[in-house]
């Protein structure tokens, strides 16, 4: 694994040269190309198999390089990253005719955000570029939340990693839409709605069937099967009480304490006292030991339907979509 491992200037002078290079985030290990070169963010496309219909984020070390991003930057966008930036929120604003129509998908607006980790943040501010990054893994898999998952997932593909431990929050960033005069949440992650509300009042939540997995995508995570384990996964309310199924290999993905534990091949307990922000920032991880652990199944609890817990179960739904 150590031949992956890169510097924060090697990755910076990567990035200047347009390679690719995978680095933390709070929220989970992205892939990240210079924003304004075409070829390299092709080059994301590629090394992901990712189709061109899914549009990527674009993350900047500070509001200075927001201009060289987006083309107006409103009020409402101005209150919302004085709040939470850094952080876990991404807003879809309209896009500079320097950002290249594959970033967005073909479309007007560009998903963008200022990261809450320190390597990301010094990364950015020595490459002196804007960084187009979506998860570092294979399209639609599980999202990489250590160096470890980037380098079994991608390998080669990526021209170096940058080590920065686990990610603290664990879950994707939200995508909030200000392209219309109402503000959209397109996407549940890491900023919960409530959150959101407090500082700019009730927002829209995009309706899941009302997205086409075959057309241009508002934002990123978006298509109905995402997330996915190649173990079948199948899901159980909150509440229900967790059964393995006769004569397969059931593997368990919970927190708090349930019976019939002894009976499951294997178990992932995400935390005992049902703390979302401990929760988001295990998922993955624990959802990639149970793939890896040669089972039929895996039996996943859902969340309480607030805060974290509405993501975390997104990417449940999206995980066994289609199973």
């Amino acid at each position: 694994m150590n031949a992956g491992l890169i510097s924060l200037q090697s990755a910076a002078d990567l990035l200047k040269r347009g390679q690719l290079v995978a680095f933390p985030t709070e929220t989970v290990y992205g892939l990240g190309a210079d924003a304004t070169n075409a070829v390299a963010v092709a080059r994301i496309f590629e090394a992901k198999q990712r189709p061109t219909f899914d549009p990527l984020i674009v993350h900047v070390a500070d509001t200075a390089q927001v201009e060289l991003v987006v083309s107006h930057f409103p009020v409402t966008a101005q209150r919302l990253a004085c709040e939470f930036w850094p952080g876990p929120l991404t807003l879809v604003l309209r896009k500079r005719d320097s950002i290249p129509d594959l970033v967005t998908a073909g479309l007007p607006g560009v998903g963008i955000r200022i990261p809450r980790h320190p390597l990301a943040l010094e990364l950015l501010k020595r490459a002196g570029c804007p960084v187009a990054a979506p998860s570092a893994n294979p399209f639609g898999g599980i999202s990489p939340t250590t160096a470890r998952h980037v380098v079994d997932g991608l390998g080669k593909k990526v021209d170096g990693v940058v080590d920065g431990g686990p990610c603290a929050v664990g879950l994707e960033s939200t995508v909030l839409s200000l392209m219309n005069e109402r503000p959209i949440l397109l996407r549940h992650g890491g900023c919960p709605r409530e959150d959101i509300e407090r500082v700019i009042g009730q927002i829209d939540i995009a309706s899941p069937d009302a997205n086409q997995d075959d057309a241009a995508q508002p934002a990123p995570g978006m298509l109905s099967r995402h997330y996915a384990p190649g173990t079948r996964l199948m899901l159980i309310e909150h509440n229900g009480l967790a059964k393995p199924i006769d004569g397969l290999r059931c593997g368990l993905l919970t927190a708090g304490k349930q019976p019939f534990r002894g009976l499951f091949s294997g178990i992932e307990t995400l935390c005992d006292d049902l703390n979302l922000q401990t929760c988001a920032s295990k998922f993955f991880a624990a959802m990639r030991t149970l793939d890896a652990s040669d089972l039929d199944v895996i039996i996943a609890h859902q969340f309480p339907a607030y805060g974290l817990g509405v993501a975390l179960n997104d990417r449940l739904r999206r995980a066994a979509q289609g199973q």
